[in-house]
């Protein structure tokens, strides 16, 4: 679940251990298998959901369908109750940015769909959404996933020790803006570990050498969204769904990584290699 980008939601920090000045919490190095427990369960319920997202299947549907999964593995989700919110997952289709409510409408021939899942296991959050299609995938949708995946893989390979937040979002907003889409503002990535969020948040544009300094131990979320249209959001009056303004498909990928010592581990790779609907 991304966070907003003024901050105002960012809740739960984590006081415990070494943080940097920019309040980022430094784990440990047996931290990161933590993390992977809660990042392989998200994923593995991610790839386990793939089959049911068909057309005239509901939203709804689809997170009972995690909810239960989650129950069963004897982990926790982390968005039932979160804020008043009351399921699973986040479904955002078509023109949904981010945090569609699951409900009865059916998903249409055509249809894309981001699906959010956050599970606590044994205290550690894992939170990673990807792309999925109803029926047929047309062009221009196809090229929006594509490109949302590559940015996210270009965010995280710039992450190391000694680079910096904004060559992340550098390098996601480059990538993205080069294929003549945009790169929402209005929402980001957030640090997490033992909490669901925390700083820093991790903007998906920026200028190369700005903002907090990567280090070894660092857990945060990068999952861009971008649009086909223009970047620009609005919140819908249930207070959590967010959509384009100018009613052009979004698209968003999200993994869950830690800093190590010469690069990244990414927590949230799915187990059957399905993080990518068409790859």
């Amino acid at each position: 679940m991304s966070e907003n980008n003024t901050g105002d939601r960012l809740l739960n920090h984590d006081t415990g251990g070494r943080q940097t000045r920019d309040g980022i919490r430094i784990y440990q190095t047996e931290d990161f298998a933590g993390m992977h427990r809660a990042g392989e369960l998200a994923a593995r319920i991610l790839d386990e959901v793939a089959p049911l997202v068909v057309v005239g299947q509901t939203t709804e549907a689809l997170d009972d369908f995690i909810r239960t999964r989650v129950e069963e593995a004897g982990a926790t989700s982390a968005t039932i109750g979160y804020k008043g919110y009351q399921h699973a997952s986040c479904i955002s289709v078509n023109h949904v940015v981010c945090h569609g409510i699951p409900g009865p409408k059916t998903l249409k021939d055509g249809d894309i769909l981001n699906i959010d899942v956050t599970v606590i296991v044994d205290g550690w959050f894992g939170d990673t959404s990807r792309m999925y299609v109803a029926g047929k995938l047309s062009r221009k949708a196809e090229r929006l996933i594509e490109v949302t995946h590559d940015a996210l893989m270009r965010g995280i390979e710039a992450v190391r020790p000694g680079n910096t937040f904004g060559d992340i979002g550098y390098a996601i907003q480059t990538f993205v803006e080069a294929n003549r889409m945009s790169v929402v503002r209005d929402f980001c990535g957030h640090g997490l570990g033992r909490v669901f969020h925390a700083p820093p948040n991790v903007l998906h544009y920026g200028r190369p050498g700005t903002g907090p300094v990567l280090e070894e131990g660092m857990f945060f979320t990068i999952e861009p969204m971008v649009n086909l249209g223009r970047p620009e959001t609005k919140v819908l009056a249930d207070e959590w769904t967010a959509v384009t303004r100018d009613k052009s498909l979004s698209a968003q990928f999200e993994h869950s990584v830690g800093v190590t010592p010469d690069g990244v581990d990414i927590f949230t790779l799915s187990p059957a290699g399905m993080f990518h609907p068409t790859y």
